[in-house]
């Protein structure tokens, strides 16, 4: 596998990348909490950007994967700067941002600070303000006191050995970052994919920001039995329909 090239952001981060050169507008993968850029969906989505010839953005948020950083050390908010530090210099007129998990709560800040930049959002069980209403919102008040007074809590992961660790930063600068408290315009496509049997991030946060975004094109689609991972080879067939449906509107 090639090595990533390192973008050095305003905020002295080294963020890891791969650009795939091509024609636009271009596609930009925004990874999940604690995943990076080597996952099913992001290289399957670099291979078919190629074949398609379409210019594709691929990298890894600080404290993530291959990037500086510690994970622990990092919030919403810097990773939020790190996607906008690599899109900003690392692409070329709109994108179209896929946002995968955390990734789709990036993507719409994102698209909050440079909508000129984006031709359009697709969401792969997007989890906007997900510190807030999934992790705070569920803590005991024992894990709320820990979190207060030590500055951590541990939770139990699906996807490792080793418990998530969540720390208080994380938590007040999420609140810092929420986008379904106050109007969310998006004025461009969007397309929601999201599985009904994801227990990580359940259908009704899809349903919540399929009522309070505003789009010109907003389309929710539901996937029966798809989990969290949405990596079948249905599902990623999916969010390249997701995408050409963005490319070809109008037509679909």
């Amino acid at each position: 596998m090639t090595q990533p090239q390192f973008l050095t952001t305003p905020q002295d981060r080294r963020i890891a990348c791969h650009r795939t050169a091509g024609q636009g507008p271009g596609v930009v993968f925004l990874g999940g909490f604690k995943s990076d850029m080597t996952g099913t969906k992001a290289l399957f989505l670099q291979d078919w950007a190629a074949q398609q010839g379409r210019a594709f953005l691929r990298f890894d948020y600080s404290g993530h994967g291959q990037s500086s950083g510690d994970f622990l050390d990092g919030a919403i908010g810097d990773w939020f700067e790190d996607a906008l530090a690599a899109i900003t210099a690392l692409t070329t007129g709109p994108q179209i941002l896929v946002g995968s998990s955390m990734g789709g709560w990036i993507a719409l800040l994102v698209a909050k600070a440079i909508p000129q930049r984006v031709a359009g959002l697709v969401g792969i069980a997007a989890a906007p303000d997900f510190t807030e209403d999934s992790m705070w919102a569920s803590f005991t008040e024992t894990q709320r006191h820990a979190l207060t007074e030590v500055g951590r809590v541990e939770l139990p992961s699906d996807y490792a050995d080793e418990p998530y660790i969540i720390t208080r930063r994380l938590i007040e600068d999420g609140r810092t970052r929420l986008v379904l408290r106050d109007t969310l315009d998006l004025p461009f496509p969007v397309r929601l994919l999201q599985g009904t049997a994801d227990t990580d991030v359940p259908p009704s946060v899809a349903l919540r920001l399929l009522h309070h975004a505003t789009s010109p094109d907003l389309r929710l689609t539901l996937v029966k039995g798809a989990d969290h991972r949405f990596s079948t080879p249905d599902c990623l067939a999916m969010i390249t329909q997701a995408i050409d449906g963005i490319l070809n509107r109008g037509q679909e």
